[in-house]
């Protein structure tokens, strides 16, 4: 392992949460590949955050990502704003065309600075 690699890990912040793809894992069934002791920290995402992030992604960026890959936006933008210099690489895990017909697409854009 590389010591100045650092990972982080994305859940729901909830038990009760809209993130398809994403589990509570104090609440959730473990898969049994799932090791704890892997990511360096965890974090936690809410729904409306994951939303939002998805929202404003495809409408200024063009990018149809689905929830668990806007929760990992909202995750990576997060780490950003912690860390002093480095690289950040997520994973864009799911497409928005499952949620085509939700009501994803009918809310307000996060403020952005």
């Amino acid at each position: 392992m590389r010591p100045e690699v650092k990972l982080w890990s994305v859940e729901p912040d909830s038990p009760f949460h809209g993130l398809e793809g994403l589990k509570h894992m104090a609440t959730a069934i473990v898969p049994g590949i799932y090791d704890p002791e892997l990511a360096d920290e965890r974090l936690e995402v809410n729904t409306e955050e994951a939303y939002a992030m998805a929202r404003l992604l495809v409408r200024r960026e063009a990018w149809f990502v689905g929830l668990s890959s806007a929760a990992n936006i909202v995750a990576a933008l997060r780490v950003a704003s912690w860390i002093r210099e480095g690289v950040i690489v997520t994973i864009l895990s799911d497409g928005g065309g499952k949620y085509v017909s939700d009501s994803l697409w009918y809310g307000d854009e996060p403020e952005t600075e």
